[in-house]
């Protein structure tokens, strides 16, 4: 979809991950755990759905889909529900891990390409467009293999971060359903980025002064 364009609230919020117990609270998980946040706060059950490879739950008019195929195939499971129900793609919300962005950080968009994410990849290859909207969620980046570092748990120091990006996530979701996702760009992608310029920030002179003549003690 056009970021620009008239926009139309989604009636399809997947949060991607990998299904079973091994890879529950893993980082590339952090889509479904959004999606179960919001079920949680909202009372809602998730269904089995065998014949899409999903769990489902209805909320009000629209759906909140965990795909339960593995992350590389969830475009499978995206195709199928949006195709039972007549959804289109700039109505379908995905959210997901995004290795590129500072843990925490979050990053809206209305359209876009799969930015090597094997899951976007995929639901951009079932569905026949890029053009639907997505939630990124950062979980940073780490030295070595990156397949280990996404299938890896968040560490004790990272669980108050992750924390709190979800419950921004929730409210980024529903200011995207509320006001559209120019209004959600505005609030959630600026902040995000005026943290991000924060840690950057060399420290003042005052404060480099204290640390000097601390280390001196």
């Amino acid at each position: 979809m056009n970021e620009g364009a008239e926009f139309r609230p989604p009636r399809l919020i997947v949060g991607l991950g990998n299904p079973g117990r091994k890879y529950v609270e893993t980082r590339h998980n952090v889509g479904c755990m959004i999606i179960d946040q919001m079920a949680t706060e909202r009372a809602l059950q998730f269904a089995d759905e065998k014949r899409w490879k999903s769990q489902i739950a209805k909320d009000s008019d629209r759906f909140l889909l965990k795909p339960q195929t593995y992350m590389n195939d969830s475009g499978l499971a995206v195709g199928k529900v949006s195709s039972f129900y007549k959804i289109e793609a700039d109505q379908i919300l995905i959210i997901y891990d995004d290795l590129d962005l500072d843990l925490g950080q979050l990053r809206i968009r209305g359209q876009g390409s799969a930015g090597g994410h094997n899951g976007v990849r995929s639901i951009i290859s079932h569905l026949g467009t890029q053009n639907f909207p997505r939630l990124r969620v950062g979980i940073g980046r780490k030295e070595g293999e990156s397949s280990d570092h996404v299938l890896g748990k968040f560490s004790t120091e990272e669980r108050s971060i992750l924390e709190k990006s979800i419950k921004e996530a929730v409210l980024a979701v529903t200011l995207i359903s509320d006001q559209g996702i120019s209004a959600a760009m505005t609030r959630f992608n600026a902040s995000g980025e005026a943290r991000k310029r924060k840690s950057r920030e060399p420290e003042s002179s005052t404060e480099l002064k204290g640390k000097a003549e601390s280390s001196a003690e």
